[in-house]
C-alpha cells in the first residue's frame, strides 16, 4: 500500500534568493553564503484543527537558509521589515512564476513610516551588536549597521534600493569597514547622518502600500493551491 504525503510534507518553494555578504559585494574568502526562501503551503492544511501558521524557519546546510510561508512573508513585508523586502531585490536562485509576481509586489508592499520605524529598528540592532563586540566580529555589525540605513535612504528616494552595495558611492567605504578599517566615531557619525537623511527623505515620500493588491495576489494563490 502506497501512503500519500502529509499536508506538511506538501510544500512548494516559490523564491528562494542569494543574500548576505556575497549578494552585497561585500565578501571575503571566509564569508557563508546565505540564502532566504519563501514556500506555500496547501491552503486545505490551513481549514484543519489546531492548524498553527508556520513560524519563520532557520536551517543550515551547505549555507544558511531563512525561509517564510508566503502569508507571513506579506504580513511582515506590510510592515517594512529590511529583510523581507531585500529578499524581493536579490539575486535570484530559484523562482516560478508565483515567485516572479511576488518579486513584482515591492511597491504595493512597503509604506514610507513603516519602513522608517523597521529600517531604523533593524539598524539599532546591528549597531548595538557591534558597540558590544558580539561574537568577537564588531566590524561586521559596523557594516549591516551603515548598509540598512543607506538602503533605507535609497528605498524613501526612489522606491527601491541596491542589494550589491558594492556598487553604490558607499561602496569602497563600506568594504573597508567591513574588513576592519574603520574608526569607532566613523561609524557612529555616519550612522547619524544617514538616519537624519532618512528623516528628511520620509517627509516627502509619496509612496503608499497597496493592501488591495496585496490581498489579491494572497486569495488568488490560495487558491490555486487548495484541490478541486
Amino acid at each position: 500500500m502506497i501512503m500519500q504525503p502529509q499536508a506538511d510534507d506538501r510544500t512548494q518553494t516559490l523564491l528562494k534568493v542569494l543574500v548576505g555578504s556575497h549578494a552585497h559585494g561585500l565578501a571575503s574568502e571566509e564569508s557563508d553564503r546565505d540564502y532566504r526562501r519563501v514556500y506555500v503551503i496547501p491552503t486545505e492544511k490551513m481549514f484543519q484543527l489546531g492548524y498553527k501558521y508556520p513560524a519563520t524557519k532557520w536551517t543550515k546546510g551547505d549555507g544558511d537558509e531563512t525561509a517564510w510561508e508566503v502569508g507571513n512573508f506579506l504580513l511582515l513585508g506590510t510592515q517594512g521589515h529590511p529583510l523581507i523586502l531585500e529578499t524581493l531585490l536579490a539575486p535570484i536562485i530559484t523562482a516560478d512564476a508565483w515567485g516572479e509576481q511576488l518579486r513584482m509586489l515591492l511597491p504595493a508592499l512597503w509604506s514610507p513610516h513603516k519602513a522608517f520605524e523597521a529600517f531604523t529598528n533593524y539598524a539599532d540592532n546591528q549597531r548595538t551588536k557591534f558597540l558590544n563586540k558580539k561574537d568577537g566580529r564588531p566590524a561586521k555589525y559596523a557594516a549591516a549597521y551603515i548598509r540598512v540605513l543607506y538602503n533605507l535612504c535609497e528605498l524613501l528616494e526612489s522606491g527601491s534600493f541596491h542589494i550589491r552595495i558594492a556598487d553604490t558611492p558607499a561602496g569602497e567605504r563600506l568594504f573597508r569597514i567591513k574588513n576592519g578599517q574603520y574608526r569607532l566615531g566613523e561609524v557612529m557619525d555616519w550612522g547619524e547622518e544617514l538616519t537624519a537623511q532618512a528623516g528628511r527623505l520620509i517627509a516627502v515620500c509619496r509612496d503608499e502600500s497597496d493592501l488591495p493588491r496585496i490581498n489579491h495576489f494572497l486569495a488568488t494563490i490560495r487558491r490555486a493551491f487548495l484541490p478541486p
